[in-house]
């Protein structure tokens, strides 16, 4: 294994800098304009006060009947899918030990990279408004070192599945949280499918990566790649937890208390995406 590199990243899950807090993530919001100030106003002081369960589920396809507790949540799944797309992208298109994966390996990362197009395209057509943040930092050798690059990228599949559970339990509407439920299954295969990519890494990228450390700092080992006999909650229950491990990688000062690298910060790239098969696509909320 490549030892000249860290092999584990800053855990996102302690408490950030005590100069940086909700308040200053908004803060920071306002530098991309007034829809980052609503988004993630609305984010952050809702996010302790998720609407109570409508016991008539009503239908709520109009965007403008979201309440603020499921809005909250879909800005926030908004800017985790804006750091999927770019972490995917920058591993395809500027990591060394990419062009040396098997090709089904490099597959896995490509449809990755579809798939959560497709998922921030479908939580802005809710909202109708983009993610407030399209600029994001990462741990120092991200991209440049693959030890350093599959533990950042297990570490954020443990907090996406997390923070869909967050609305499979807080969503207003049986539809929302279903479709919570959908994407988090496909955040789980992507958790999976990265922890089969370490084996594959050449010698000559560190390889093969036996262990990886997500979310939890723990080192696991990639034997077997489906370790979860159950999904990890991370006993997140409310959007703002989901925030704070988001910070370290859309606020520079939290990016530098983590220890990443604020050199430089990678932009969000949307695209249209084209997912691999056409019975897995989305179709509707209804869940067919």
């Amino acid at each position: 294994m490549n030892t000249a590199y860290p092999t584990q990243i800053a855990n996102p899950l302690e408490e950030p800098n005590p100069g940086i807090s909700r308040r200053s993530f908004v803060r920071h919001a306002t530098a991309v304009g007034a829809t980052g100030i609503a988004a993630l106003g609305g984010f952050v002081s809702t996010a302790s006060a998720i609407q109570k369960e409508d016991d008539g589920d009503r239908d709520r396809d109009d965007h403008n009947h979201l309440q603020k507790g499921d809005r909250a949540i879909l800005i926030a799944a908004e800017i985790a899918e804006a750091l999927a797309v770019t972490t995917y992208s920058n591993i395809i298109n500027t990591a060394p030990f990419f062009t040396r994966l098997a090709s089904d390996d490099q597959g896995y990362l490509a449809a990755a990279l579809q798939e959560e197009m497709s998922h921030y395209l479908l939580e802005r057509s809710v909202t109708d408004q983009p993610t407030p943040f399209t600029s994001f930092f990462y741990p120092l050798h991200m991209f440049a070192d693959a030890q350093t690059t599959l533990n950042t990228l297990v570490t954020l599949e443990d907090a996406f599945i997390a923070a869909y559970l967050v609305g499979v339990r807080n969503f207003s509407t049986s539809k929302l949280r279903v479709t919570s439920a959908r994407i988090m299954g496909i955040e789980s295969d992507h958790r999976t499918l990265a922890r089969v990519v370490g084996p594959g890494v050449a010698s000559s990228d560190g390889g093969p990566i036996e262990a990886i450390t997500g979310i939890q700092g723990v080192a696991e080992s990639v034997d077997p790649p489906n370790n979860n006999g159950y999904e990890r909650t991370l006993c997140w229950s409310r959007i703002e937890q989901a925030v704070n491990a988001l910070l370290p990688f859309v606020d520079s000062a939290s990016a530098g208390a983590a220890g990443f690298d604020t050199s430089k910060s990678y932009p969000f790239q949307p695209f249209t995406p084209t997912l691999p098969f056409s019975l897995g696509e989305f179709i509707s909320f209804k869940g067919c």
